[in-house]
């Protein structure tokens, strides 16, 4: 397995950031799958994938190095530097475009586990990567990018409440399929059989991507490590959101409304619950006055945030009204 030796000052230090670049890299991966999890994802294919492939198809070279980086267990590193606090994309494209060619050649080997193809060995690999992640921001991702990141920070915000409550073993152990804190400060980052790293002493960053994908990443030499992972499907896909949410508990408090309190599991602010729902910023604040004066959420202030989140009637309703899966 993937194993990472952290200390308890490498945990004290960890925290959460948002990456243009690694929210864009995300989209990649999953044009290069060419497959959704969930309905927005298989949405946004459609919308996106023609596009993508016509841009492959006429180029060919590309094509192989998108293939030969992204298609096997290991990603090959260059094209997912680490990222780095309020990097925004321009400057994060810039390191992929500065990478050496001779290391991202032997970077792809390591990723194909064998040869590299000899229409891949050239110098150009780094500006190719760094014009097709481009493409991707500019065509699939910078469309959105103020909805994607109420989505990102309302994660965060859900995630760090976590932290609060459970400590940093209960987030890493729920970021993705794979993570787990083993204890004896052991945090499995993967499934993968890759020998242990010892990163004591190290900065330790969680990077949430809207995409159901993730991956590690690190600096060389080694003093920032990165987990990127996906953020809650919850957030990430509306109509999935909306199917959580009981006919029964539709019909006691409107569609809406209920939608507002299902997602009051983790704490919100108006803001982000605005950008998740789709809902307007009046409609989102009448709900959350109901909900209030009803006793079913409550408030309280985190910074300049104001987050609402449950009240224990509020879960009970909830657990009340979701159908037994069994």
């Amino acid at each position: 397995m993937g194993l990472w030796e952290v200390n308890a000052d490498t945990l004290a230090g960890s925290r959460f950031l948002i990456s243009p670049l690694a929210e864009t890299f995300a989209s990649l991966k999953l044009l290069h799958a060419g497959a959704g999890r969930h309905p927005g994802e298989q949405a946004w294919l459609r919308a996106h994938l023609p596009g993508y492939r016509r841009l492959l198809a006429g180029d060919p070279v590309t094509a192989l190095l998108v293939r030969a980086g992204l298609g096997h267990d290991w990603i090959a590193d260059f094209l997912t530097p680490t990222p780095r606090d309020e990097e925004s994309f321009a400057d994060g494209v810039a390191r992929v475009r500065a990478a050496d060619p001779v290391a991202a050649r032997a970077h792809l080997r390591r990723s194909l586990n064998g040869p590299l193809p000899a229409a891949l060995d050239r110098d150009d690999l780094p500006e190719r990567a760094a014009r097709l992640l481009q493409y991707v921001w500019t065509e699939t991702v910078r469309p959105s990018w103020d909805r994607r990141r109420h989505v990102l920070e309302a994660d965060i915000v859900a995630r760090t409440a976590q932290v609060s409550r459970g400590g940093w073993a209960a987030v890493l152990d729920a970021l993705r399929p794979g993570t787990r804190w083993l204890g004896g400060n052991r945090f499995q980052v993967n499934s993968h059989a890759y020998p242990p790293r010892e990163i004591a002493g190290a900065q330790l960053v969680l990077v949430p991507v809207t995409p159901q994908t993730g991956w590690v990443a690190w600096d060389e030499p080694p003093s920032r490590y990165a987990v990127v992972y996906p953020c809650a499907g919850v957030l990430a896909d509306a109509r999935a959101r909306r199917s959580s949410v009981s006919a029964a508990l539709g019909a006691l408090l409107g569609p809406a409304r209920a939608e507002v309190l299902v997602l009051l599991g983790s704490p919100l602010s108006t803001t982000q619950l605005t950008a998740v729902t789709g809902q307007g910023l009046g409609s989102v604040g009448r709900h959350l006055r109901v909900l209030l004066d009803a006793g079913l959420i409550e408030r309280r202030r985190a910074g300049r945030s104001v987050l609402y989140s449950r009240t224990d009637a509020g879960r009970v309703l909830v657990a009340a009204a979701t159908p037994d899966p069994g």
